[in-house]
């Protein structure tokens, strides 16, 4: 898989099954819609419509099934055609699982969507998932060809024309910005130490024409920004914040997305044990996918101000290692005191969210973050845990999540009720809670909220992806299609808008997004 170009075209074109094999895939619902006339170049003549109507025939999804056409080089797969109010329309999950599974080898492959134009953007991001880019393997080095994957879509529903280049451009930049966030997320801390992270995010700058605003070491110390530098302190690495803005002329807003990039969490003196610490390099994962979306975003072009804020460190152990007992002050001033050194991001994410209102003057903060392993347990493995101090924004992140496929559910918004959890006798908190059994990803996210002040004016959002930054052993680019399709509705792109609830929210009544949000769901 990590020599695959991928590559999304209005046509992939004619070619039987032997010199470029094929998966169709789809809705059950949706395949029975299509043409033969639709299909038959890439099939014949080793299928015949007999066979391919027998096939159709044949798929009983239950949630998935597949059936071959002609020997390995052919296969059609059906996705569900209804899921659940908390699931993506898109059947996005699926959808990976499919093309990992049913796609036939070789140099040069096809993969034919068949969806509703609403699915298009999910369906994309998706079909990145099933391609990442890292690898070690000794086999892998030695192959230097690349594999070509072309991605057609065939529309169908209302709306059912030929995708217009702009789209098959956003879907690009899409998928690369997912695999970009896997990339990162997949290659381990020998290869992607705080240097490394910051050569990333050069690289997009440069390709973006934008010089990162870089804040590292001492310097940081110097500056108070003593959460990031105390997590960070004893890393050979040095810590660092680093910021990426896009200002355009016109713009009416500033919105910042803060990024957790842990690039590996030993735990720090509150040292994890054998079996919690391996896959702690995916603790960067929010981060990566904010740099997956910036640049994507920026590429489609983006009306309002945004700034990615990246808060980089090792939480490693040392002589210079913060201890529990040590009290830091903040950016925000407030003075912190450690009584869990691997209660970590939040130290690093306060000062970034901060940083993004006093120094960025950002009107609609966000951050993400690999923060709680409670997260799964709250809201499960394919679902990121949002919380908000906008009921508004809440819907909306839901509703985003649904259209691009990185599903979110809320968490308890309760600061009243939960906050006191970190209370100090010696500084104003503590950065760890005195109850583990309450409210555990809630409360990790009122404490970057605290840092803020809960009655700060602007519209703050947390995100904590953990569990879906990952499936088994391989990172997903969690984040990227969901923060495209949140702030859709300031892109130039017509297929963000409309994946875009905020969007939807200007142009359409209530009753018209209860009626979207009811699309092929399961009451």
């Amino acid at each position: 898989m990590a020599n695959v170009v991928l590559e999304f075209k209005v046509s992939a074109g004619d070619s039987e099954p032997q010199n470029r094999p094929v998966l169709i895939v789809g809705q059950h619902s949706n395949l029975q819609q299509v043409n033969w006339t639709q299909v038959k170049g890439k099939l014949q003549p080793v299928v015949t419509k007999e066979v391919w109507q027998a096939a159709l025939s044949a798929l009983n999804p239950n949630p998935t099934d597949s059936c071959p056409l002609y020997l390995s080089h052919a296969a059609v797969a059906a996705i569900p055609s209804r899921v659940s109010r908390h699931n993506s329309p898109s059947s996005a999950h699926f959808l990976t699982r499919l093309v990992r599974t049913c796609l036939p080898v070789g140099a040069a492959r096809c993969i034919l969507i068949v969806c509703e134009r609403a699915d298009v953007f999910a369906s994309a991001c998706a079909i990145s998932r099933a391609f990442p880019i890292f690898s070690r393997r000794s086999t892998s080095s030695r192959r230097n060809e690349k594999k070509q994957v072309t991605v057609e879509f065939v529309i169908v529903g209302q709306d059912n024309g030929p995708l217009d280049p702009s789209t098959l451009e956003c879907l690009t930049n899409a998928a690369d910005g997912v695999r970009l966030a896997a990339r990162i997320v997949d290659t381990p801390c020998n290869e992607m130490n705080t240097d490394h992270f910051l050569d990333e995010i050069k690289a997009v700058g440069v390709e973006l024409g934008i010089t990162p605003v870089i804040i590292r070491g001492e310097e940081l110390k110097q500056r108070g920004f003593g959460g990031i530098y105390g997590v960070g302190k004893a890393a050979v690495h040095p810590p660092a914040l680093a910021v990426l803005s896009h200002t355009p002329d016109g713009a009416t807003q500033t919105i910042a997305w803060v990024g957790k990039g842990i690039v590996y969490d030993t735990g720090g003196l509150s040292i994890k044990g054998k079996t919690t610490m391996p896959g702690m390099k995916r603790d960067c994962g929010g981060a990566a996918a904010i740099l997956g979306a910036f640049k994507a975003t920026v590429k489609q072009g983006f009306k309002d101000n945004l700034h990615a804020v990246f808060c980089l460190a090792e939480n490693a152990v040392g002589p210079t290692a913060t201890r529990p007992d040590d009290i830091h002050t903040l950016y925000s001033g407030k003075t912190v005191e450690i009584n869990n050194t691997d209660a970590e991001g939040r130290l690093v994410l306060s000062d970034g969210v901060v940083y993004a209102s006093k120094d960025l003057s950002a009107d609609i903060i966000l951050d993400m973050a690999t923060l709680t392993g409670a997260q799964g347990i709250s809201t499960g493995k394919y679902h990121a845990a949002v919380m908000t101090n906008s009921e508004q924004w809440e819907a909306a992140c839901v509703r985003a999540g649904r259209s691009s496929g990185d599903l979110a559910h809320p968490l308890v918004y309760c600061p009243e009720l939960h906050f006191s959890e970190f209370t100090s006798a010696v500084a104003d908190m503590k950065n760890s809670v005195a109850d583990r059994e309450n409210a555990q990803s809630s409360c990790a996210g009122l404490f970057i909220g605290s840092h803020l002040g809960f009655d700060w004016p602007g519209i703050w959002v947390h995100v904590d992806i953990a569990s879906p930054v990952h499936a088994g052993e391989r990172a997903t680019g969690f984040g990227v299609a969901l923060l495209m399709a949140l702030f859709g509705q300031a892109s130039e792109d017509p297929i963000l808008n409309q994946v875009s609830p905020l969007g939807m929210a200007k142009s359409a009544s209530g009753d018209q997004m209860e009626r979207d949000s009811k699309r092929r769901r399961l009451v």
